[in-house]
């Protein structure tokens, strides 16, 4: 049996290299994306990708999730990026059929956060919606250190002394990436448990390079609470029609090493406040978690 798993992951990964090889090759008649999901992390992108990737009309990457290309492979060049979607041959196929253009997106919730994303995205993508998730901070980042903890990128098992290492982790990292632009910085992806939690910092840099109009910013406790009229919400961004029923359901939850004390707790609360209220107006109400 342990010889069979063994062989499973090299095998995967001959399969994907055999489609990028192949997508690459036909790079040229392949569509680019309409929209993306950019973040946050740990706030329900995958449930949202899940659910619109039910849409007969919103074309998901041929091989995955997030391809973190304006991120983490930026160097890799637009062909490489374009040959992770469908051909434009199948989407006018599907337009022919439901009498609606379809759209390609993917989802890298690293996109938020990173200091070079979103100028790539204006450049490359122009026009492009982008949809963002935001959830209780304070939950998202003990969210992320469990996260960051069971993938391994992630060695202190208190949160507490994750929380008061960032600072210092992550000191120079975000100038570090704008100065190389083709490098990545371990810390700043996976150690930032505060800095990913101020949401209305990130829209607040993000806004004058595609325009609010382009953004649909969610509270994900909404979404999972009224999954319907969120997603219903989603659709009429983008300019899709609601086809089908699709099956509403919680991705990528993980087990907390221990919980969080309540000292910690309120110190956090009232650390992101003033971020919380700055994000009011994006949700269009005062945020599920602090009401």
């Amino acid at each position: 049996m342990k010889a069979v798993n063994a062989v499973k992951p090299a095998l995967k990964r001959s399969v994907h290299a055999a489609s990028w090889a192949v997508g690459r090759l036909t790079s040229g008649s392949r569509v680019l994306p309409s929209f993306l999901v950019i973040g946050a992390q740990r706030c329900g992108t995958t449930s949202l990708y899940r659910v619109l990737s039910q849409h007969p009309l919103a074309l998901k990457p041929v091989l995955r999730k997030g391809v973190h290309y304006f991120d983490t492979s930026y160097d890799r060049g637009l062909s490489w990026y374009r040959a992770h979607f469908p051909l434009r041959i199948s989407a006018s196929r599907l337009a022919h059929r439901y009498g609606h253009r379809p759209q390609a997106f993917e989802s890298s919730p690293y996109y938020l956060f990173h200091p070079l994303a979103g100028p790539r995205i204006a450049q490359d993508l122009p026009g492009a919606k982008l949809i963002v998730l935001v959830r209780d901070p304070v939950e998202r980042a003990f969210s992320a250190h469990a996260h960051e903890l069971a993938r391994g990128f992630e060695t202190e098992r208190s949160f507490a002394r994750a929380v008061r290492l960032e600072e210092e982790r992550l000191a120079g990292a975000a100038e570090a990436l704008r100065d190389a632009p083709h490098s990545t910085s371990l810390a700043h992806r996976h150690h930032a448990y505060l800095a990913r939690g101020r949401y209305a910092e990130q829209l607040a840099r993000l806004e004058p390079l595609v325009g609010r109009d382009r953004l649909l910013v969610i509270d994900s406790g909404r979404f999972f609470a009224e999954p319907d009229l969120v997603y219903d919400r989603v659709l009429a961004f983008l300019g899709l029609p609601h086809l089908g029923d699709p099956v509403f359901e919680r991705h990528n939850t993980r087990t907390r090493p221990g919980p969080m004390s309540r000292k910690l707790r309120r110190e956090l609360t009232a650390y992101f406040e003033e971020q919380d209220t700055l994000l009011t107006p994006w949700l269009g109400a005062e945020p599920s978690w602090r009401r």
